[in-house]
């Protein structure tokens, strides 16, 4: 079977975004794993204002949860 990936040139859409807004990173699920794998390995904390899925992580975690997201074949962008 062919992949479409690399037949046509495109990547392949990413499970978790990482949007930099300067003092925090907002992290996002973007596909049902992205969203299930930030559930299971990013705690919510008291304040999480994007629901489910989705995480206001600082700069001193971001680089240790993209690495353990990318490491677990998600695809980070």
């Amino acid at each position: 079977m062919l992949d479409a990936f690399k037949t046509n040139g495109s990547s392949p859409p990413a499970d978790i975004t990482v949007q930099n807004e300067g003092s925090i990173f907002i992290l996002r699920g973007r596909t049902d794993i992205g969203k299930d794998w930030i559930e299971e390995n990013c705690s919510e904390g008291d304040y999480n204002p994007f629901g489910e899925g989705a995480r206001l992580v600082e700069h001193r975690y971001i680089r240790n949860i993209v690495e353990g997201a990318a490491g677990d074949g998600l695809v980070v962008r």
